[in-house]
């Protein structure tokens, strides 16, 4: 079935053993200075040891002041060169080759994080970071070309088997390019020639120290979808330039900060959607194309790949959910990848806050080094009562580890509040983890008791050595006059089919849960109102995510009512309060949605105590919480089972 995607590809005078890539995507695990910590080396080398063909390692900083985020590797100096070899050795060992990507924020960066003025090659501040910068003279370009060449150069002396350069994203050399942020009227802009001056002396500079055998890959936001921004035709002329300059790939990409649901888009796009945007760049150039944007599954990079859409597929992210893809694809073993479910939460939201990121799917990330799953000398009973997500990770881990395992879950399902979260539009996809959890189970050997809640005489027959309780959590009602009406349900009730609203429905709630509620029941014909006291609705949710969650509210003319509160809920309609003192009514209601948040599942921990003497407590159960951390606690619970 795959064929495309295990053939050997290459690049100038690289050869890759396959066809799958690791973009660069910042980790935040780089030591301040620069240099290459454990965490760094361990993450990448991870992916290498997965069976990834190329992994390119992110935003190399060509000067101290050339970075958009605090902990970035770097090569500006050749002290910095001793622990990138380590690194690129330990991925050589597995048989990958590693390339570094090296860059300059520009204007995408600000003095808080640099000590300096941002430069950009005019004064015009990037819409997102809003930090003024000042315009480069040609003399400071020079320089630059100059540090860029001289990076390059040391990143051959490391170790790397090629070099890319980052003129995507609307950083540095894509401000140069671009008509959006370069104004000039000088050499280094005006036209589409003087525009790509920038990158095309770089391009010289790098070739004429690395030598003509050393492989340049070029990143390129193709379509930055920013009005006056580069397009797609644009990019195909600065294609033809860069091969002509002797580049030997293309890394097509697309976006800048202001329109970052495109370099990283949510889930809520669809997969392989600027596939047919490579395809154009392919158009025009003999040297490879590298395609991107929510590609998570091997099939579907095979199914690019046969389209002739690309020739190498970068799956970024994917490499974060399971960084052992390849060579579980190369094995058939399709239901044991662990696939990137589109959410943001551990990457780019982190990524955002110059935090270390994390995965939702795989807590595995970013401690490669400390949180391996090893054999227990001492199998040990292990009871864990909760089938939902972070239950069921736990005992995945503890059965991994070699213990025996049971798993208790009262209801008739596994999954918990998770397998409700993938109902609304645009989340399906958050059940491939369920469905990798439970297969995981199965295929470990753990005895799952469904529709069995597990009592203390129970336990104490048992005797298990460690007890983890994942019980959950219960949608919390708040005290409303009239909450106890017969049309008057909750989110859950909704999102499992336990309940059928009525035609016009309000929704109590405007988090997450009640604004995808809200949308799943719009998409299917109801007229739907939100009512929420904050000032915005789904705060804490990613920009990204957001941004399409509104617009399909929008589309589907949900009412959002904000700094609103209800008073009283009565038989067909709902006393609100706008403002203190002005209240009105929802005529023709005909039900109500409680999506206010949840409370722990109560369960008398002290008895347990007395019975067991390992007792630990995670997810919802301990305290109402992100799926992230409730499977990073699931796991850690595993491994102190």
């Amino acid at each position: 079935m795959l064929k495309n995607v295990f053939e050997p590809l290459t690049i100038g005078h690289l050869e890759l053993k396959n066809r799958f890539v690791v973009p660069p995507m910042v980790s935040n695990y780089a030591n301040e200075d620069g240099t290459c910590s454990e965490q760094f080396m361990a993450y990448h080398e991870e992916k290498a040891k997965g069976g990834w063909g190329l992994i390119i390692v992110e935003d190399y900083k060509i000067n101290p002041e050339s970075g958009g985020f605090v902990k970035l590797p770097g090569l500006w100096h050749d002290g910095q060169i001793k622990s990138h070899k380590e690194l690129t050795d330990r991925v050589h060992r597995h048989g990958a080759k590693i390339a570094a990507q090296i860059y300059h924020a520009g204007r995408e960066t600000c003095a808080e994080i640099t000590g300096v003025q941002p430069v950009a090659p005019s004064a015009i501040p990037d819409p997102v970071v809003n930090a003024m910068p000042r315009a480069l003279t040609v003399a400071e370009i020079h320089e630059l070309v100059e540090q860029f060449g001289d990076t390059a150069l040391r990143v051959q002396a490391a170790g790397f088997d090629a070099v890319e350069i980052h003129g995507a994203h609307g950083y540095l050399i894509n401000q140069f390019m671009s008509p959006f942020s370069n104004k000039r009227t000088d050499n280094y802009g005006g036209t589409i020639l003087n525009r790509a001056r920038f990158a095309l002396e770089i391009i010289a500079n790098i070739r004429a120290k690395v030598g003509n055998e050393f492989p340049i890959i070029y990143r390129m936001s193709v379509n930055e979808f920013v009005e006056g921004g580069l397009t797609t035709e644009d990019s195909k002329v600065i294609s033809m330039l860069l091969e002509d300059a002797g580049v030997n790939a293309i890394h097509a990409s697309n976006g800048v900060y202001a329109t970052s649901d495109k370099i990283i888009p949510p889930t809520a796009v669809g997969h392989a959607w600027s596939a047919a945007i490579s395809e154009e760049i392919k158009k025009v150039v003999s040297i490879p194309v590298i395609a991107v944007g929510r590609i998570n599954d091997p099939l579907i990079a095979e199914a690019v790949l046969r389209a002739n859409q690309a020739d190498l597929i970068s799956m970024g992210r994917a490499s974060l959910a399971d960084p052992h893809l390849p060579n579980k694809a190369k094995a058939g073993d399709f239901d044991s990848i662990i696939r990137c479910i589109g959410c943001l939460q551990g990457c780019i939201q982190r990524n955002a806050q110059q935090l270390p990121i994390k995965c939702l799917v795989n807590p595995l990330t970013g401690h490669e080094s400390e949180r391996q799953i090893e054999d227990d000398t001492h199998q040990k009973k292990v009871v864990i009562i909760g089938g939902g997500i972070a239950g069921m990770e736990a005992a995945i881990v503890a059965a991994q580890r070699g213990h025996r395992v049971d798993l208790y879950e009262k209801s008739d399902r596994l999954g918990g509040q998770w397998i409700l979260a993938s109902i609304p539009p645009t989340k399906e996809e958050l059940g491939a983890f369920t469905t990798w959890q439970t297969h995981k189970l199965q295929n470990l050997g753990v005895r799952v008791h469904i529709n069995t809640e597990l009592s203390l005489e129970m336990i104490q027959a048992i005797q298990p050595d460690s007890l983890i309780v994942a019980t959950g959590a219960l949608p919390f009602i708040p005290n409303i006059p009239g909450n106890t009406l017969e049309h008057v349900v909750t989110a859950n009730d909704i999102l499992q089919g336990s309940a059928q609203p009525g035609k016009r429905v309000v929704i109590i709630g405007g988090g997450l849960v009640g604004s995808e509620t809200a949308a799943h029941l719009a998409n299917h014909g109801h007229e739907v109102s939100i009512i929420e006291m904050n000032s915005d609705i789904f705060l804490g949710t990613p920009s990204s995510t957001k941004q399409y969650l509104m617009q399909d509210l929008q589309q589907h003319h949900v009412t959002i009512m904000t700094e609103t509160t209800v008073k009283e809920i009565r038989s067909n309609s709902v006393v609100i309060e706008t403002k203190p003192g002005q209240q009105q009514e929802l005529q023709q209601v005909d039900s109500v949605v409680m999506a206010i948040g949840s409370k722990p599942v109560s369960f008398s921990l002290e008895e347990l105590k007395n019975n067991v003497s390992n007792v630990i407590t995670i997810g919802d159960a301990q305290q109402v919480r992100k799926a992230m951390e409730a499977i990073e606690e699931g796991y850690m619970a595993g491994l102190h089972a």
